[in-house]
C-alpha cells in the first residue's frame, strides 16, 4: 500500500483495471484519450502536492493516469501485464528513463514491484566475485557498491550486462506501448558520454544507449532542473522529517513545474 505517513501528501491511491498495483490517484477515468505515464519515484511525485503528471493533465486538458511506481523500472511493468494493457490503451504515453540496476538481469534478481531490492545473486555474479557474500545486502547500490570496490575489472563486466540487459527489456516494454512514445530523462545533467561507474542516477544510462534507444520513441525529452528550482526543492516539499535523505534525491514543485512545461508542447503534438 501507498503510505503517506506523517507529514507527507496524500497520494489518493488507486487501482486501475486488473491491475494489482496501486497508482497514485485521484482516479481517472480512462474512457476518453488519455496519457499515460510510467516511472519511478520522480514521476510518482513522491513528496509533493501536484505532479508533473497532473500538471501535464492540466495543461492538455486530457487525462493523465499516473502509473508511475515507487523505486521501479521496466521490471515493475514487463511483471505486470494488466498495467502493460492500460498503458497500452493511452493515445499517448510517456516512460522516465530509470537506471539500469533497477531490474533483474543476468547477475542478479529484483523485487517484481520495489525494484531497487536485491532479492538473490545468480550463479554468474557468485563465479564473477567469489569473494563476495551477499547474504546482508538488500539493496542493489550498496550491492553495486560492494562489487566495485571489491574488484573493478570485474565489476566493468557487471555494468556491460546491466546495459545490455536495460537496452532489451526497454525495447520489449516500448514495444507494448502506443505508437506515440515519449522518453523523459529526469536528472540533475544531461546524458553523459559514457556511464560505466556508480554515480548519479538513472545509473549506467549514457548516450550511447539513449541513441540505441531513440528509434523506439516519438520524442525524447531532456529535463534538468535549473539552479533555481533545485534550490527550492528543499522548501517546496513535503515530507517527515525520518525521511529527508530520501527527500533530497527527488525533484520538488518547482522542478515538476519545469518538467510539465518541457512535455506538456511535445505531447501536445502528438495528441
Amino acid at each position: 500500500m501507498l503510505d503517506a505517513g506523517a507529514g507527507a501528501p496524500d497520494y489518493f491511491p488507486c487501482r486501475y483495471g486488473a491491475s494489482k498495483a496501486v497508482f497514485r490517484g485521484p482516479w481517472r477515468d480512462l474512457t476518453a484519450p488519455y496519457v499515460a505515464m510510467l516511472g519511478g519515484s520522480a514521476t510518482f511525485g513522491k513528496y509533493v502536492d501536484r505532479p508533473f503528471p497532473a500538471l501535464v493533465e492540466q495543461a492538455l486538458g486530457h487525462p493523465v493516469a499516473n502509473l508511475a511506481g515507487l523505486n521501479a523500472g521496466p521490471d515493475f511493468y514487463l511483471s505486470d501485464p494488466a498495467t502493460l494493457d492500460i498503458a497500452a490503451g493511452g493515445r499517448a504515453v510517456v516512460v522516465q528513463v530509470t537506471g539500469a540496476e533497477a531490474l533483474s538481469n543476468p547477475w542478479y534478481t529484483v523485487h517484481s514491484r520495489r525494484n531497487d531490492r536485491f532479492l538473490a545473486a545468480t550463479p554468474a555474479l557468485r563465479a564473477l566475485f567469489p569473494q563476495v557474500d551477499c547474504t546482508d545486502i538488500h539493496f542493489t547500490r550498496h550491492l553495486l557498491q560492494v562489487l566495485e570496490r571489491s574488484d573493478a575489472g570485474a565489476f566493468g563486466q557487471v555494468v556491460q550486462g546491466l546495459k545490455q540487459n536495460w537496452l532489451a527489456k526497454m525495447r520489449q516494454l516500448m514495444a507494448g506501448l502506443p505508437a506515440r512514445r515519449v522518453l523523459l530523462w529526469l536528472a540533475d545533467t544531461p546524458p553523459p558520454e559514457r556511464a560505466d561507474s556508480l554515480g548519479s542516477a538513472p545509473l549506467f544510462i549514457d548516450c550511447a544507449i539513449l541513441d540505441a534507444l531513440r528509434p523506439e520513441a516519438s520524442a525524447i525529452v531532456l529535463a534538468m532542473p535549473s539552479p533555481q528550482a533545485r534550490t527550492l526543492a528543499r522548501f517546496d516539499m513535503t515530507y517527515p522529517e525520518t525521511e529527508a535523505t530520501q527527500a533530497a534525491c527527488l525533484p520538488g514543485a518547482a522542478v515538476h513545474a519545469e518538467v510539465a512545461d518541457r512535455l506538456a508542447p511535445v505531447l501536445r503534438g502528438l495528441m
